[in-house]
């Protein structure tokens, strides 16, 4: 199996510098098309931002190049690559990458953070990491599904029984993170895993692209079987950003499409 893949980005209408950083990253291996896709959403109010994100960026271009094939070809089980391994070593990325932030901001006497969504794929599984409220989605014929959990006051709230969905739509502290990297102490990243099949699209985004945006209206724009090249899924990426936009979302907006072929 193979992947079609884009990136978008766009500063929105009220913020003067991007602070989203994404990343897109494939590889041809003995084991097939590798894929690895991160979205960072540098914290919003926070000074600096976009270093924040971008720093973090940095570090997984250079460990997928430079670390990676080491699990994909020596550290395997029978099963394949070997899952406590691989999220070993990402979680131990995210907590150094955490620290140098934190103490560039210290030096700067500056707040940085940023959140974190990765998704790697590889030989037919899917490895997610996921760090404050960026999101990455699987969209099938069972419709668009999220595959991480927020980060976040609200939805700890929501699992927590005392916040209802719709209430968390419009709380005040709606925005309120309990992680990030960079600006939290203790940082424990959420991993999740799974399959992907041909025909699958994936979605990794920061939050501004999709705050106010639906999930039908999102299963209605997305049809798997109508993106079917890279320019299919580019157009509705922008058509998506420029919906937001004029719907006045005020964040930046981010997002990673993925088609698996």
């Amino acid at each position: 199996m193979g992947f079609l893949s884009v990136l978008h980005s766009d500063v929105g209408i009220k913020k003067n510098t991007n602070q989203d950083s994404v990343l897109i990253k494939v590889a041809s291996t003995d084991y097939g098309e590798v894929m690895l896709a991160v979205v960072c959403d540098g914290m919003g109010g926070l000074a600096k931002g976009e270093v924040a994100s971008a720093a973090l960026i940095k570090a997984f271009s250079d460990w997928f190049e430079q670390e990676f094939p080491e699990i994909l070809y020596n550290k395997r089980t029978e099963n394949g690559i070997d899952r406590l391994e691989l999220e070993n070593e990402m979680n131990q990325l995210v907590l150094e990458v955490g620290e140098r932030i934190s103490r560039y901001g210290e030096m700067s006497h500056v707040a940085m953070g940023t959140t974190v969504a990765v998704l790697l794929m590889a030989e037919g599984k899917y490895h997610i990491l996921n760090v404050g409220d960026s999101r990455v989605y699987k969209l099938n014929e069972t419709g668009l599904n999220q595959l991480t959990k927020d980060q976040t006051f609200v939805q700890k709230e929501m699992d927590q029984g005392r916040m209802t969905p719709e209430e968390a739509k419009v709380h005040p502290q709606r925005n309120v993170l309990l992680q990030c990297v960079g600006a939290s102490e203790i940082i424990i990243p959420e991993f999740s895993h799974g399959e992907y099949k041909t025909g699958e699209v994936y979605m990794v985004c920061s939050d501004g692209f999709r705050h106010v945006i639906a999930k039908e209206e999102f299963e209605k724009l997305m049809e798997p079987k109508k993106m079917d090249t890279e320019k299919a899924l580019k157009d509705v990426a922008v058509y998506c950003t420029e919906l937001n936009k004029s719907r006045q979302e005020k964040d930046n907006i981010s997002v990673i499409l993925l088609k698996v072929c």
